[in-house]
């Protein structure tokens, strides 16, 4: 009899992740390393999402028609059921024909039906979630999971403890290059201040109206401001001058942020692990609608430990912003004991920690 590979002995597990980078990016480095422990891996996704560009080259991928349960209950929640069900309907034949050993997920509303179908098939699954508050899916059906890995100690309140594990949130490879990537798009003077502006996958227009009214008070200092504006910025080229340099996307986040003194940024767990791994001191604007108000919860975590300074968007002006980013160029050893506070936050090895823990899972 041939000799079984090790992909075949370790055994096949199906990813479900979906939607945002927040969501898929952990997923993506997490895959990574169970393919290295010898997994073979396949993905659940939605049609028209950010898996179908990110993930759809790199693994075989599932889709599964569904949407977010948000607002209050009403004739839509009763919709939004009826699709979970069909949808755990499917995940569950997906999970039979393709032999899965179990799933891995990162939460959001695709890791329903993939926790559902894989409990009543009787297999385990492995939970991550990002935020310091679990998500309504990670709250809901933890207890159905074998094991919930958490990014923030402070999610463990919310969870079984008994099933729960803090193994902070997996980054992208070039976040953990050493020596750090070096920023060579665009290139910026090395004895100048950098400011970095972003406002996550999805821009942030709110924000953005304010830095520009803000930027020329910085401009003066002899700063440079780097500003990501996302695709949906109708006043993109509101502001013009050498020093400010905005683009829709950056693909040079790591470097970017290496490089930068300062980020201006919204709160998202994923943000706050890449921060906490190049140890870049931060103002957080959380987004005010996120769901539960969970970026606010995201960055008070960070805010508490000193690493970044938390101000509430319904509460900043332009003048105010301007006044805190000139203060704290004005005083470097603040910055330096921002970064340091955001270097004790950060955990190198979490999707190391994660594989292996998917695999004693797994078996």
């Amino acid at each position: 009899m041939a000799q079984r590979s090790m992909a075949d002995q370790r055994g096949k597990i199906l990813v479900a992740a979906s939607g945002t980078g927040g969501h898929l990016f952990p997923a993506l480095a997490t895959a990574a390393e169970l393919q290295r422990l010898g997994y073979t891996l396949e993905w659940l996704g939605v049609p028209d999402r950010l898996e179908t560009t990110l993930v759809a080259d790199q693994y075989p991928l599932h889709t599964v028609k569904l949407a977010g349960l948000q607002g209050r209950p009403g004739v839509r929640t009763l919709r939004l059921l009826s699709q979970c069900a069909l949808a755990t309907r499917r995940v569950r034949k997906i999970l039979k024909q393709g032999q899965f050993s179990g799933v891995f997920t990162t939460g959001g509303y695709i890791a329903a039906p993939a926790i559902l179908a894989a409990h009543s098939l009787g297999l385990p699954t492995v939970l991550h979630e990002s935020n310091a508050l679990p998500g309504k899916v990670t709250r809901w059906l933890s207890s159905w999971c074998t094991t919930v890995a958490v990014g923030f100690e402070a999610a463990v309140s919310y969870l079984p403890k008994a099933h729960t594990v803090t193994v902070g949130t997996p980054v992208r490879d070039d976040f953990l290059a050493v020596p750090s990537p070096a920023l060579v798009d665009p290139v910026i003077p090395e004895d100048v201040p950098l400011i970095l502006i972003f406002g996550g996958s999805q821009g942030a227009v709110a924000v953005n109206r304010l830095v520009r009214q803000a930027a020329p008070a910085w401009l003066e200092q002899g700063a440079w401001i780097i500003h990501q504006t996302g695709n949906n910025d109708p006043d993109t080229d509101a502001l013009s001058h050498p020093h400010y340099i905005h683009r829709p996307f950056f693909n040079t986040m790591a470097a970017l942020l290496n490089r930068a003194d300062l980020a201006l940024c919204r709160s998202g767990a994923g943000t706050l692990t890449e921060l906490a791994i190049t140890r870049t001191p931060s103002l957080l604007i959380p987004y005010p609608s996120a769901a539960e108000d969970h970026q606010t919860i995201n960055a008070r975590v960070f805010s508490d430990a000193g690493a970044a300074q938390l101000l509430p968007q319904k509460e900043l002006t332009a003048e105010h912003l301007a006044d805190t980013v000139t203060q704290l160029l004005q005083h470097p050893d603040r910055l330096d004991t921002m970064a340091t506070a955001a270097g004790r936050l950060a955990v190198r090895d979490s999707a190391q920690k994660l594989a292996t823990l998917v695999q004693q899972v797994m078996g």
